[in-house]
């Protein structure tokens, strides 16, 4: 599974469930596929980076694809190239292709139901293989990046969007509980996803140093970079339609975690008819980074 968000599923700390650590993806479907749209100028400018490190790709693939935002974003950057899509989840993968079709690039788009760690030897290689926030949701990430590494042709590139900056949405003071909301939202999100590692099948501790993670992979021309997504005041109504599921979701999900001060403010800030709920206030706005990590097969 693949972006949080950002792009694909947007997988990260954003969908913390408190003492529950079992996503359902295809529940969240609307979500991610809204939270990939509301990405897509820096799932773009992601895509035309990686232009830069290949020449006329032919074969990209797409590992936890989830809706296929980014997929999508692939077939446009590189008309050339078939795309397929990989996933576990076969409404996601329906999705993959109604908007393939909607966009009108279903030609060049395939799926495929499978996931980490056990890729099928049918899937074949590809001269781009891009996983977004996929392999932290694996016990073993090192093993994780030596499998993708796998499936590149030669001199292909690997490319994985792990870390980054926590979202941004409020200002510290937002007139109605404590201020400093969001820090501590992010603390208990941490705690969740810590937890959620510890519970994954052969859960192995790593040092989350990216670059030196692709290169134990086999991989050489290691770089990074970042992408930002700044949607500044006063948000459109898909975007706060898109924070509001979030909050609702984080107020539903982490009640034992959080103090009564804060689940008031959270019920607050979803409530649809409260002039400082998230729906109506001129202060929120969207901003969030990310960091993406690639690496070079041999030729």
């Amino acid at each position: 599974m693949s972006t949080d968000t950002t792009s694909g599923h947007g997988h990260g700390h954003g969908h913390g469930h408190g003492h529950d650590t079992e996503l359902d993806w295809e529940a969240m479907a609307d979500n991610l596929e809204t939270n990939g749209e509301l990405h897509l100028p820096a799932l773009r400018s992601t895509a035309s980076r990686l232009a830069e490190l290949l020449t006329d790709p032919t074969r990209i693939f797409d590992i936890g694809s989830g809706p296929g935002v980014m997929t999508c974003v692939f077939a446009e950057i590189f008309p050339t190239a078939e795309v397929v899509a990989v996933d576990p989840t076969p409404g996601l993968l329906d999705r993959v292709v109604a908007r393939a079709d909607r966009l009108g690039v279903g030609k060049r788009v395939t799926t495929v139901q499978a996931e980490l760690p056990g890729l099928p030897g049918s899937l074949g290689t590809a001269d781009l293989v891009w996983s977004s926030r996929a392999v932290h949701h694996l016990g073993d990430q090192q093993a994780a990046l030596h499998e993708l590494a796998g499936v590149l042709r030669p001199s292909g590139v690997l490319a994985v969007s792990e870390a980054g900056l926590p979202m941004r949405y409020l200002p510290r003071d937002i007139g109605i509980g404590r201020p400093g909301l969001q820090a501590r939202l992010d603390a208990v999100q941490e705690s969740w996803f810590e937890a959620m590692r510890a519970e994954l099948p052969g859960a192995t501790s790593v040092i989350e140093d990216w670059p030196a993670m692709l290169t134990r992979a086999g991989l050489t021309d290691v770089r990074s970079f970042a992408t930002l997504l700044d949607l500044p005041a006063p948000l459109t109504e898909t975007a706060r339609g898109y924070l509001r599921e979030h909050l609702t979701r984080l107020r539903d999900t982490m009640t034992e975690a959080l103090d009564e001060d804060d689940h008031q403010t959270l019920g607050v800030l979803v409530d649809p008819d409260a002039a400082e709920g998230i729906l109506r206030r001129p202060d929120a706005f969207l901003l969030s980074a990310d960091s993406i990590f690639t690496g070079r097969a041999a030729g």
